[in-house]
């Protein structure tokens, strides 16, 4: 029956992180910080579809939910929009889906209350997905913080880094766990990136890596994991840096400018084999 619904806290599986946003004020508010265009929408985990409605109200939607079982519900409550053309729903993972390329044949934004459980890596694909315009994306709070910080705050790091090159992230909004059922133990914040580029470049991410692997300790420290002294004390002294600066003192675009000096000697952002052993040690860190 299309009206069915289930109950939230009791259908939601903890593997695929599903806490569901039904707070509607929370969703109006949304809608209202989207870019006024005409652009489509992909939404990742729809979930029961509370946010879903007011979006194919507005806009074309492509929603992917993994789950099958809401995959079923999805289907049968929204069959008249699936009809019309107004939302297209993609059972699977969405991962799968970006292996093959962009989540959209056209440019897109994506909007949507993302599986904390996965959404560093669903917005770091997002960042590097020519076709995604902008993010407008529901995250625990503590990741908006670390994708939104500027330079020399206490969260600025690798995450800030790559929001920052590809354009400018902020915070729109902040949402406490009673807005979901059933509600999560974390804090939770939209987040938004508006792009400019989508950059995808690995060694990059790798640098930056190395670069903030210990915060505490200086930037010299970290990067001389990676970098001979001798190497950095040359470009440290070119860009006129001190070596006391830890990784949160340093902005994104120097960032560029120490990976370009660097690297310079490795093919402008091959790897040496020395950074490929380094690294082929470290676990990825953000």
């Amino acid at each position: 029956m299309k009206n069915y619904r289930p109950d939230a806290s009791e259908i939601a599986e903890k593997r695929f992180g599903q806490n569901f946003l039904e707070d509607a004020s929370v969703v109006e508010q949304i809608i209202q910080a989207m870019p006024d265009d005409e652009l489509p929408l992909v939404e990742i985990g729809p979930g029961l579809g509370d946010l879903t409605k007011e979006l194919v109200r507005v806009r074309r939607v492509t929603a992917f939910e993994v789950d099958p079982r809401l995959c079923d519900y999805l289907a049968r409550n929204f069959a008249g929009e699936i009809a019309d053309g107004r939302l297209r729903l993609e059972c699977g993972d969405v991962l799968e889906r970006w292996r093959e390329g962009s989540l959209c044949d056209r440019p897109y934004r994506l909007v949507a209350n993302l599986p904390y459980y996965i959404a560093t890596t669903l917005i770091l694909k997002a960042l590097k997905d020519p076709h995604c315009q902008s993010l407008l994306t529901m995250v625990q709070k503590e990741v908006a913080e670390k994708f939104s910080a500027r330079e020399g705050e206490r969260n600025f790091s690798a995450l800030s880094v790559l929001a920052g090159t590809a354009g400018e992230a902020s915070i729109r909004l902040l949402v406490p766990p009673e807005a979901f059922n059933p509600p999560p133990k974390v804090d939770s914040a939209v987040l938004e990136i508006r792009k400019k580029h989508s950059p995808d470049n690995e060694a990059f991410e790798n640098f930056l890596r190395t670069a903030f692997r210990q915060p505490r300790k200086t930037l010299f420290k970290n990067l001389s994991a990676g970098f001979p002294k001798g190497e950095l004390e040359t470009v440290y002294a070119a860009l006129e840096l001190e070596r006391t600066l830890r990784p949160h003192q340093v902005g994104t675009s120097l960032y560029h400018r120490l990976y370009h000096a660097l690297t310079k000697e490795t093919d402008h952002g091959k790897e040496s084999e020395q950074q490929r052993k380094h690294h082929a040690k470290q676990q990825p860190q953000h």
